[in-house]
Parts: structure tokens; C-alpha cells; sequence
């Protein structure tokens, strides 16, 4: 039962993710801006996450600096803010199980960008790293296909009972819309995937995970607020009722930033975060589910290929980084066997253990 938990817990997880591509594209089809859409999403989380962070790390928590202010402020910016407005935008222009599909990109980007910045490795003359090239090279072709061929359509399911009377599913944006959606959802994966890379260097200067986080929604608040102000000048669009839009943005606020932030940090412990990474298509599976069934939605041939191309590069870049640690672990084994006479050889097998951790 314990061996099964972390499991259950990353379904949960990916089924929130899939949630908020669905919800997310709802509150859009219906009119909501998708910049008021984001300041109010983070003004949500930002409530949600201060008492939690007040309370659990009050005396805990490092003295915020000037210089590590600007670097949070930096980091929000083009990290959250950035990332969330653009893929507001290209969910718009596209579909929910598009901006599903691509969110598989994120863990091969995440490793490229660490490639870029020195902070991984890649033999390319090794197995392992010939593995995460093809896995890279997979996910290039994934996107383009998804961009540039789109093929027969289908509409799966007729009858869809949650689907909003004055919206159209079956409509399909011209290839123009369609190939600019595509990039600006690569583009919010990029933007997402610097965060995370350069979010564990912050961590090294203010370890405070949950004061961190709670900072960083707050001052994305602030600057989603500006953004929205500059592009959504009507005030009808500032109104939130009891109607779908008042439901999206307290899920993405509450549910996807605060609930899933313990959740994946949890699965983390437990089983690691290539285990949680392998779990990414599920993402794609439920929206496409949801999305054709219950919403009868269209969709494109294209879509469908270059997703199940984006899922081939993802396993092989995971395929290829388990494989290396397994043989890091292989020779840290090797030298911890040896006959460890002395203080200091013990002490460099710890060190050995310790990074590979």
C-alpha cells in the first residue's frame, strides 16, 4: 500500500495539470482576458500560500536581501509572469490538448538548458548521451509536426455534455493562428523551463522553499497586474461572477499552484524526479480525453502524431539520464567496495554518495 501511494499521488498530479489546460481554455473560450485571467490566478495563490508560509516558516526563514530581492523580482518576471501570459495566449489560439501535449517539452527543455548552462553533462559518444540527443532531436520533430501538419480532423464524441452552448469546438484556427499558438506555447515551455534551472541556484542563496514561492507569486501579482492594466482597459473584463471564470481562476490559484507544490515535492522525495517526469504524458492523455468526449472537441492528425513524437523524445532523455546515474552509481559502488583503509577515502565515497543524491 506505502509502494503505491507516491503513484497515486503523480496521477493526481498530472490530472490537476490537465485540469488547468481544460479550465484554463474554457475561461478564455468564453471571453475572459488572458492577462486579467493570470493576475488574478496569482493573486489567488498568493493569498492562499502567505498564511501557510507565515505559519510554517516565520522563524525559519532567512533575511530577504536587496541583491536576492532583484533576483526573485528578475526571476518572477520572465519565469512565472512571462510564462504564464504567453501561454495564455497560445492556448487561445490553439487547444487545450495542444497545450497539453507540449507540456511534455518541459522536461527535455529543462535538461538543455542545463546542458547550456553547465550545470548537467552530456557524453555524446556514450549510450546514455546518444539516448538524450535522439530524445532532444524527437522533440524538435514533435513540434514541428505539431505546427506544420495538421491531416485529417475528427471529432470522436457528438453529444458533449460540458461544452458551453455559445462556444464552437469544432472550429479550427487558420494555419497562421494555429503555427503562432504552437511557438508561443514552445516559447512559455522555454521561459517555464529557465525558471526552473535558474530557481535552484536562487534556492542556494535563500533555501526558504515555501517563503520563496510565496514571494515570488506575490511579485508576479504585482507585475501580472501592470500587464493587465496596459492590455485590458475594459472594465467588463476585470468582472468575476459565480460562473466559470470565478472557478478557473481559483483552481489554477489555489489547486495547481498550492496543492500540487506539496504534492510534487512529496513524490520527489519519495521515488525522485525522473519518476515524476515519466508521468508528464498523462497530462496529454486526460486533456484529449476530456477534451474530445466531454467537450467535443476537433482535433488533428498532426497533433496527435507530434504528441506521441514529444512522448518518444521525453522517454528517451529520461531512458538516457537514468542510465548515466545508474552507472555514476556503478562506480561510486566500485570505489566504496575497495578496501577504504584510511579517513580520507571513506570521507570522498560519502561526498561521492552525497552528490549523486
Amino acid at each position: 500500500m506505502e509502494e503505491s501511494k507516491p503513484i497515486l499521488a503523480a496521477v493526481v498530479i498530472q490530472c490537476i495539470y490537465a485540469g488547468y489546460f481544460l479550465l484554463t481554455k474554457l475561461a478564455f473560450d468564453v471571453g475572459m482576458d488572458t492577462f486579467v485571467f493570470v493576475f488574478y490566478r496569482q493573486a489567488a495563490a498568493t493569498l492562499f500560500l502567505a498564511p501557510i508560509a507565515i505559519f510554517f516558516e516565520r522563524k525559519t526563514a532567512p533575511r530577504l536581501s536587496f541583491s536576492t530581492f532583484i533576483k526573485i523580482f528578475v526571476l518572477s518576471l520572465f519565469g512565472i509572469t512571462m510564462s504564464l501570459d504567453v501561454v495564455g495566449i497560445g492556448l487561445k489560439y490553439t487547444s487545450a490538448s495542444l497545450g497539453a501535449a507540449t507540456s511534455n517539452t518541459l522536461p527535455v527543455i529543462t535538461f538543455f538548458l542545463a546542458v547550456l548552462f553547465r550545470m548537467e553533462k552530456v557524453k555524446i559518444r556514450t549510450s546514455p548521451g546518444m539516448m538524450k540527443m535522439t530524445g532532444v532531436t524527437l522533440c524538435m520533430g514533435g513540434v514541428a509536426i505539431i505546427a506544420f501538419y495538421r491531416g485529417p480532423l475528427f471529432q470522436l464524441w457528438h453529444h458533449h455534455p460540458l461544452s458551453l452552448q455559445s462556444h464552437n469546438y469544432n472550429y479550427i484556427p487558420p494555419t497562421n493562428t494555429w503555427i503562432k499558438g504552437v511557438f508561443l506555447l514552445l516559447l512559455s515551455q522555454i521561459t517555464w523551463s529557465s525558471w526552473l534551472v535558474l530557481q535552484g541556484r536562487v534556492l542556494k542563496i535563500y533555501p526558504s522553499k515555501l517563503v520563496l514561492t510565496t514571494v515570488q507569486c506575490c511579485m508576479s501579482t504585482i507585475q501580472s497586474f501592470v500587464t493587465a492594466v496596459v492590455f485590458a482597459r475594459d472594465p467588463a473584463q476585470w468582472r468575476l461572477g459565480l460562473n466559470l471564470r470565478l472557478v478557473s481562476v481559483a483552481y489554477c490559484g489555489v489547486v495547481v499552484t498550492g496543492v500540487t507544490f506539496y504534492m510534487q515535492a512529496w513524490v520527489i522525495e519519495k521515488k525522485g524526479p525522473v519518476f515524476l517526469a515519466m508521468t508528464t504524458p498523462l497530462i496529454m492523455l486526460i486533456t484529449l480525453i476530456i477534451s474530445t468526449f466531454f467537450l467535443g472537441e476537433t482535433i488533428t492528425l498532426g497533433s496527435v502524431l507530434g504528441g506521441v513524437v514529444l512522448v518518444g523524445g521525453l522517454y528517451f532523455v529520461l531512458w538516457g539520464k537514468t542510465k548515466e546515474e545508474e552507472r555514476a552509481n556503478l562506480d561510486v559502488e566500485k570505489v566504496c567496495a575497495a578496501e577504504t583503509k584510511g579517513d580520507g577515502e571513506k570521507k570522498a565515497c560519502q561526498q561521492s554518495k552525497a552528490q549523486l543524491q
